[in-house]
């Protein structure tokens, strides 16, 4: 397991506040004191003035963590770097890569990946942006390069490519929690197995759908809330599945739902913004579903009748 870093400096849908950074070191800190050394973040995170804010953060914790490390590259951090549309050759995205750095004041990242794909609507510059992956990792600037929002057809022709220049692809990261077992995602996973690509499930607690906090009567602030009224009427089969079985393992229902993530074989980065979060999520882990509740699980799943909303950005 390891940890997404998308509130930190996301102001408009986490309500992200610079008083919350001390919180979020004891976040990083505690994680890493119980071996968790994964950090996932994106040069498009924070808003506003604070973008890049997340980078910068996890920056200044590895600096200041107090605990034992070699070197820096004991901490992974995985950053996604943005298909904007003037980013349209592969000097860029490797300047891009650059500028990550700066703000982490770091020399080489851990994974350095593709956020999303262009081929729905700038195939060219695509190909400008593999190969500015390929010159990243031939230049040490990343020890291993990774793709996100990507379906499976496209994650073929990608691996292909890196192949042919003689860089593996490392990880595919995407939207993948029980409120998102379609078709496309177990295909994607079974390429990505038949490839030897980690599968990295964002999401994995839905948002916040699946931990149990939230009902129609109470409902997250910001703009969750229009989606939540959408789907949380239809997820009291799956919910109560959950509870049932988290009450079972004397588990909670967020470590059930991850649990759940690791099972299918992914590497789940639930979100934090508190100790609180860390300390649950860090439940997850050191036990396993049975394979009867993993599929119990699934047929309340099943019963949903609305899913979350797939990412704009994701491609077949």
């Amino acid at each position: 397991m390891g940890f997404g870093t998308w509130a930190w400096g996301n102001q408009l849908l986490w309500g992200y506040q610079e008083s919350m950074d001390t919180e979020l070191q004891e976040c990083f800190n505690l994680a890493l004191k119980n071996g968790i050394n994964l950090f996932d973040t994106a040069d498009s995170y924070g808003t506003g003035r604070l973008n890049g804010q997340s980078e910068r953060l996890l920056g200044k914790f590895i600096r200041e963590y107090e605990g034992p490390m070699k070197s820096p590259d004991d901490v992974i951090i995985a950053t996604k770097f943005a298909a904007y549309p003037w980013r349209l050759t592969s000097g860029q995205f490797v300047s891009a890569c650059k500028s990550s750095l700066e703000r982490l004041q770091l020399d080489r990242l851990g994974i350095g990946q593709l956020h999303w794909s262009t081929a729905n609507y700038a195939p060219l510059q695509e190909r400008a942006l593999w190969d500015g992956l390929v010159e990243m990792y031939e230049k040490g600037l990343v020890r291993a390069v990774g793709v996100s929002n990507y379906g499976p057809k496209q994650l073929l022709k990608i691996h292909s490519h890196l192949s042919s220049r003689g860089v593996p692809l490392s990880s595919a990261q995407v939207q993948f929690s029980l409120l998102n077992m379609g078709d496309e995602q177990m295909e994607l996973k079974t390429v990505c197995d038949s490839l030897g690509i980690r599968l990295i499930a964002y999401s994995p607690l839905g948002l916040g759908m699946l931990t149990g906090k939230y009902t129609t009567s109470n409902l997250p602030s910001g703009p969750r809330s229009v989606l939540f009224r959408q789907i949380l009427p239809g997820l009291e089969s799956l919910l109560t599945c959950l509870k049932r079985i988290a009450e079972r393992k004397g588990k909670t229902m967020s470590q059930v739902a991850i649990n759940w993530c690791i099972c299918k074989g992914t590497i789940p980065i639930p979100g934090v913004k508190t100790v609180r979060h860390v300390e649950d999520n860090l439940g997850a882990l050191g036990w396993r579903l049975s394979p009867a509740e993993v599929s119990e699980l699934e047929a309340a799943a099943m019963e949903s009748p609305k899913r979350m909303v797939q990412n704009i950005f994701q491609t077949a």
